[in-house]
């Protein structure tokens, strides 16, 4: 069995170049490092995952006697985030997950793809034009632009139905980013580098796991393997003269 997933925290963005001299943006991900907490099986939990946590300096005085207990059974040190991930099948000849196993960024050495879990910004109270891009009243003179205006309860039906679009409290909220492709993996210092955004502010925690549904690559866009069809169609007419 493998881990498929691992904490890590959100370093910045950056842009890199490929071979083709194309720019790519890109988020820097500290991936680890991780250490496996706990096991859970099927025979005892009912299901199969590890709990894993994030290995970075904190206080023995930051965590409460229960959870010091938890960790000591394994000798870990104390952590600031601990969480449950999925685990794969073994296969024959590999070595099966232990509690107090390191997890590291090389987990996603064969992979392409990686769902990245984050919480986003908050972005305090908001209006309806902001939290959900109404377009808002007239903006002369004399009108209140960014209002909601009347929800239109009348008579009937004489109450507000629930999840009616309104002001309130944006952001704060869970957010999973699927198939960013990977743009490079630094071993040595823990690094991911993925294409595209990535959900929080800097230094804010996530969880990153290999792509459950990763896209098909399509044939021309499959980089290096990309057939020509300029040469393609030359090739084809060469051989029916």
């Amino acid at each position: 069995m493998s881990v498929t997933a691992i904490l890590g925290k959100k370093i910045g963005m950056t842009q890199v170049f490929d071979e083709k001299g194309e720019v790519h943006p890109i988020t820097v991900l500290q991936a680890g490092p991780c250490v496996v907490t706990q096991l859970k099986n099927a025979a005892k939990d009912g299901y199969d995952a590890a709990q894993i946590g994030l290995v970075e300096f904190m206080k023995a005085s930051g965590i409460n006697k229960p959870e010091a207990g938890h960790l000591a059974k394994t000798e870990a040190p104390p952590m600031r985030l601990l969480k449950e991930v999925d685990i794969e099948v073994a296969v024959e000849g590999e070595e099966s997950v232990k509690a107090g196993d390191r997890v590291l960024v090389d987990i996603f050495a064969d992979a392409k793809f990686v769902d990245v879990i984050g919480t986003s910004k908050g972005r305090g109270f908001a209006g309806v034009v902001r939290r959900h891009g109404f377009a808002g009243g007239p903006k002369s003179h004399g009108h209140m632009f960014q209002v909601q205006g009347s929800i239109g309860a009348s008579s009937f039906p004489s109450r507000v139905f629930p999840g009616q679009r309104m002001p309130g409290h944006m952001g704060t909220d869970q957010v999973t980013v699927r198939n960013l492709r990977i743009r490079g993996i630094d071993l040595e210092e823990n690094l991911l580098m993925v294409e595209g955004a990535v959900p929080g502010p800097r230094d804010g925690y996530v969880m990153i796991s290999k792509a459950k549904t990763p896209p098909r690559e399509r044939r021309g866009f499959a980089g290096s393997g990309t057939v020509d069809p300029l040469k393609a169609s030359k090739k084809a007419t060469a051989k029916r003269k």
